[in-house]
């Protein structure tokens, strides 16, 4: 019960919303990699794989506006080291917006890093780093990305790790006009993804591969003719999650996490800022 995020209110004015339970041959193109990208078992499975010559990605097929997203990954097993598995939602452009995940490779028996981030408008700088309490290597677990007007809510099977408020009536941009795509990448980022980069990939281990299951989308599309969105007068349950924020045990859970598993947090770097801390970080 406490790693759940409780609802706080119901919407008065309900939304049709997509609500898609995935299957990867639907849902998803693979974008690169020359067949180190698989879509397996009618749908239900995808695995990137990674080797010296190259890695591979997948993107969404739809574009969203706000949504609720939940994807299962399996990380890269044994000696990870240098390699990286992105899971991000990002418009396009110089000025785009972007929600990542990132898992940042380590040596057999060193934890993984997760690695989150926030664009908005162009301008991200906004890393917070996480270990886990799991070895996120041998079973799959969920990694969610919630994003409405309030607030954008990272968690990991089902606890809130992150929250980036909604504080544009502070000045702070906010991502909520450019459609995003779901994005998944595994590449050689041993320039900088392991001890900053003192550790490099050990290709005798290739190739490396992540597993991917059960996406699961309660979101809002967006296409030529605009967002599937639409008031209506019938009262659902179903887009709970437009109006969905911590609550008392959500607001711990973050609590807990961050005391016990963070690891870097840009709010606290004063030497990174001289000028002083970016503002959602004193008024969040």
């Amino acid at each position: 019960m406490a790693s759940k995020i409780l609802l706080t209110g119901l919407l008065l004015i309900t939304f049709v919303v997509a609500a898609s339970a995935g299957n990867f041959n639907q849902d998803f193109e693979i974008t690169w990699g020359d067949g180190r990208a698989k879509i397996l078992n009618n749908g239900q499975l995808l695995t990137l794989s990674l080797d010296k010559a190259s890695g591979s990605g997948f993107r969404s097929r739809n574009e969203y506006l706000f949504g609720k997203i939940d994807m299962q990954l399996k990380l890269v097993p044994g000696n990870s080291a240098g390699t990286v598995t992105a899971y991000y939602l990002s418009s396009l452009g110089n000025t785009h917006d972007e929600i990542d995940f990132e898992f940042l490779g380590n040596l057999s028996g060193d934890p993984y890093i997760l690695h989150t981030n926030v664009f908005t408008q162009g301008k991200g700088n906004r890393e917070q780093q996480f270990y886990l309490w799991f070895d996120p290597t041998k079973d799959f677990h969920t990694y969610s990305i919630l994003w409405n007007p309030q607030s954008i809510i990272f968690s990991v099977d089902g606890t809130p790790i992150r929250e980036f408020k909604n504080l544009e009536s502070k000045g702070v941009a906010f991502p909520k006009n450019q459609a995003m795509r779901i994005y998944s990448s595994l590449w050689n980022a041993d320039d900088w993804a392991t001890r900053g980069g003192l550790v490099k990939t050990d290709w005798s281990k290739a190739p490396f591969t992540a597993s991917y299951r059960n996406f699961n989308a309660q979101a809002c599309v967006w296409s030529s003719s605009g967002s599937s969105c639409s008031s209506n007068n019938k009262p659902s349950a179903n887009q709970a999650w437009l109006k969905q924020s911590l609550d008392a045990t959500g607001q711990a859970r973050i609590q807990w996490v961050q005391k016990n598993y963070m690891i870097y947090n840009y709010c606290t770097d004063t030497k990174r800022f001289p000028q002083g801390l970016p503002p959602e970080c004193s008024i969040a």
